[in-house]
């Protein structure tokens, strides 16, 4: 995305800002309506063309048939004041959201939907500079790139407890579960569909001709250094990168598009998830809302019993759930968010899935029945490959729990993985921002002393020996004096079951020993005694110096 385009963006949102519309989920809502709408407008001229020349009808349905023609973009951006204002509330919104015999999603998007841009004036200068793009002619990946932007400024907020997980997070954990065409791929509290979006564009990278890298920092970070990828990575050579790509080797889009699955209790997150995956070309993705966790919680019985080959998530951890709403399916009988989701996953999960969590680390040790259970099922009955510890200020400013990822598969009759015998811990003490840090609302960036990149290259070390050998060295092991403190350990089921399936890396990391001391041992007692003399007869000098001075 170029810097015209951020300009732009950045324009619109300090007219909001000013105008009033302070919540950044507010105002991203807002947005998403009126990039929708002009979205509208120019597929309709699509359609309309596929009208003049006969295609199929079924094709060429017009989404604005005559009697309906004002309701364009086209027909109403020239408006101004509060004409332009309840035009847009009162009748082109209720209008949209009436047409769900004919165009499903787009009246789901707009049912319920509520113009919070109050002033005509700020409301005009929105229309007339979201007019200034022709969506049409910038491609998925800037488009998607345009809404992954305005999505950063919920990086610096945790209104209403929404934020996003961070980039180096999400594409570490996507490339865990490495996720293949045709892969269900579900997360059961999808907030802005980042987890989504990345496999979305991980799966497009991994079926392209030509695959272009970026800096999880983006791509204006380059641009500020002055500098190309390949001169950033010579200085900083554990600089963290994502892939992207067209995709172009992708057989049936469509399968695609059916493969992505969504659930979040937030309507105005299920409206900014389902933008994002449009900007993204992903038009059909299966979103919902819904609470996962409960019975009543809107889904059907479908939804309640569907299984998924992926799944990635970053759930609430907050809070617990009223007993009597809780579905009664999961692998826990707890009312903890964090367990009931956990749970939620292993029971969604297919045979031969894989799943990428985070989770709060005390579900890692808890002393309660439920954590125990909890764990001891995950280890026994699934198999856990990996726990991820992350550093303690990876979601700072908005939240400093320290957190964890398990990485998990569902075993299958004649599957790969079976059993997982042995569980690897692996210790990010850096990702690639500082721990502590905040500058501008945001953590401070380190890519020289990022971590993850070696994270993924023991993985796929590991992964190699078909989760056989885990890198690094046995639990609790005592190293040699000289030797660095290690990143990564392994220990096997029998010592997590001695300690209650305690799961915390911590719990079982090697220790160095500490050097034996080079000198003589009469000589440091000769010396010591020596110091010891010294000083009783400086304590002689002074007491004496005090008696004589009474």
């Amino acid at each position: 995305m170029n810097r015209s385009l951020r300009r732009k963006l950045d324009h619109i949102t300090d007219v909001l800002w000013a105008g009033g519309v302070t919540n950044p989920v507010t105002y991203i809502e807002q947005i998403s309506y009126l990039i929708f709408l002009k979205l509208l407008d120019e597929e309709e001229q699509d359609r309309e063309l596929r009208v003049r020349l006969r295609a199929a009808s079924g094709n060429a349905k017009l989404l604005f048939p005559q009697q309906a023609e004002r309701y364009r973009w086209s027909k109403w951006r020239f408006m101004s004041g509060p004409e332009l204002r309840d035009f847009i509330r009162d009748e082109v919104f209720p209008y949209l959201a009436s047409i769900a015999k004919d165009e499903p999603e787009v009246a789901e998007y707009f049912r319920d939907a509520v113009l919070e841009i109050v002033d005509p004036n700020v409301l005009k200068q929105v229309v007339d500079e979201i007019d200034t793009f022709e969506f049409r002619k910038l491609g998925p990946d800037v488009k998607g790139d345009i809404f992954e932007y305005l999505l950063t400024h919920l990086g610096q907020s945790s209104l209403n407890g929404q934020f996003r997980t961070p980039r180096q997070i999400r594409s570490f954990m996507v490339e865990m579960v490495d996720p293949e065409l045709g892969d269900s791929v579900f997360d059961p509290a999808c907030g802005t569909a980042g987890f989504l979006i990345d496999t979305v564009d991980y799966l497009l990278a991994k079926y392209s001709e030509t695959v272009q890298e970026y800096p999880i920092y983006g791509e204006d970070w380059l641009e500020k250094r002055g500098q190309t990828l390949a001169e950033a990575r010579k200085e900083i050579p554990n600089l963290q990168t994502y892939r992207k790509g067209t995709g172009e080797k992708i057989p049936d889009w469509s399968m695609l598009e059916a493969s992505i699955f969504g659930v979040d209790v937030s309507r105005q997150m299920m409206r900014i998830s389902m933008m994002n995956l449009i900007l993204h070309s992903v038009r059909r993705a299966r979103l919902k809302r819904g609470n996962s966790l409960s019975d009543h919680g809107g889904l059907t019985e479908e939804d309640l019993s569907r299984r998924y080959k992926v799944i990635l998530s970053n759930p609430p951890f907050a809070g617990q759930i009223p007993k009597d709403s809780i579905r009664s399916d999961l692998y826990t009988s707890s009312r903890k968010s964090e367990l009931l989701f956990l749970g939620l996953m292993m029971e969604h999960l297919a045979p031969g899935g894989r799943c990428a969590v985070v989770v709060p680390e005390g579900l890692l040790f808890g002393s309660t029945s439920a954590h125990k259970n909890l764990r001891k099922k995950l280890v026994e009955d699934f198999a856990l490959l990996a726990v991820v510890s992350l550093p303690a200020g990876v979601f700072r400013p908005y939240a400093g729990v320290k957190t964890s990822v398990l990485v998990f598969c569902k075993p299958q009759n004649g599957g790969k993985i079976e059993k997982a015998e042995k569980i690897w811990f692996y210790e990010v003490c850096n990702d690639g921002y500082d721990p502590d840090k905040i500058s501008d609302g945001g953590r401070v960036e380190t890519p020289n002393l990022n971590e993850i990149p070696d994270l993924l290259a023991k993985w796929q070390e590991y992964k190699a020996s078909k989760f056989d050998n885990p890198p690094g060295v046995e639990a609790n092991r005592i190293l040699e004096p000289g030797n660095e403190i290690p990143r990564c350990w392994w220990a096997d089921v029998k010592t997590l079951a001695i300690n209650d399936f305690h799961l915390a890396a911590g719990r079982y990391k090697p220790q160095v020993a500490e050097a034996v001391p080079e000198e003589d041992p009469l000589e440091l007692i000769k010396d010591t005694l020596i110091v010891e003399k010294e000083l009783t007869r400086g304590l002689e000098r002074l007491l004496q110096e005090l008696e004589a001075s009474q």
